[in-house]
């Protein structure tokens, strides 16, 4: 079959269909369009079918491709694993800043992939960097992704701060599970395909960042910072538990959507 044959009658989404016979031919999109009357040889052939039957049952793009990029990174990535998303960027942006002032050693919180471990350990070599994830597959995933992009990060098996000591860190940071167990955006999208353990926060959603607001301080140091990322509609509530914990300059950031997504702020003194 050709190129431009097998693209038309994948019956999924053209662009992925693109993207997806581009991965499995190891050649870029703009390849596709100068070739499209290239017969497709087996066994290309057999795994962009069974690369398009996945992807139309429901399977995440990243899944079906094995990674998804993020900032200058190229993650691998699977079911054990939250999909590394564009508005974690912000996050990795405002961990950075943070790493610039100062804030040398750096604790990501339920790192799954490793995706803010290693962007920021990427951009800030000098950066000490431990994640945990209270998953041994996650953890196994990001070590891969440590190996492959020959990066030093300290993995730790540990739900939350259980296993870590009496350690402590100049900024903490995380995108912990923030979604409500009951939120009706669970069965769309992606993710219906991804780890619970990643996506849900509770009942209400905050328990997690509630669970992490409250333990923290014991282990920042004076001064130290805590940044989260969560739901566009949890920055009040979010703020507010910081402030009752008794975090100082507490501030809210934006995402490129302009939604309020980011929150952080400083253990005093």
């Amino acid at each position: 079959m050709k190129v431009r044959e097998l693209i038309q009658q994948a019956r999924i989404d053209r662009i992925e269909a693109e993207i997806l016979l581009a991965d499995v031919l190891e050649v870029e999109r703009a390849w596709l369009f100068a070739h499209g009357e290239d017969p497709v040889a087996e066994p290309a052939l057999t795994l962009f079918i069974d690369h398009a039957k996945a992807r139309l049952t429901g399977e995440p793009l990243a899944y079906v491709l094995g990674y998804r990029d993020f900032r200058s990174l190229r993650l691998g990535v699977n079911r054990h694993v939250l999909i590394p998303r564009r508005e974690t960027e912000h996050l990795v942006e405002w961990a950075i800043e943070r790493i610039d002032a100062g804030s040398r050693r750096v604790l990501d919180l339920g790192t799954g992939s490793g995706a803010i471990a290693l962007a920021c350990k990427s951009e800030r070599p000098h950066a000490m960097l431990t994640a945990i994830d209270c998953s041994a597959e996650a953890l196994a995933c990001a070590e891969a992704n440590a190996r492959s992009l020959d990066m030093q990060v300290e993995w730790l098996e540990s739900h939350w701060f259980e296993q870590l000591g009496g350690a402590q860190w100049d900024l903490v940071v995380s995108n912990p599970p923030y979604i409500s167990a009951s939120d009706a955006h669970l069965k769309q999208g992606d993710l219906p395909a991804e780890p619970d353990s990643a996506l849900i926060g509770g009942q209400t959603g905050l328990e997690s960042i509630e669970h992490i607001v409250e333990h923290a301080p014991e282990y920042l140091v004076s001064g130290g910072w805590l940044l989260f990322e969560h739901g566009f509609d949890q920055a009040d509530a979010v703020t507010e538990c910081m402030q009752d914990r008794g975090f100082q300059q507490i501030t809210s950031r934006r995402d490129w959507s302009s939604q309020p997504r980011m929150t952080g702020g400083q253990w005093p003194h």
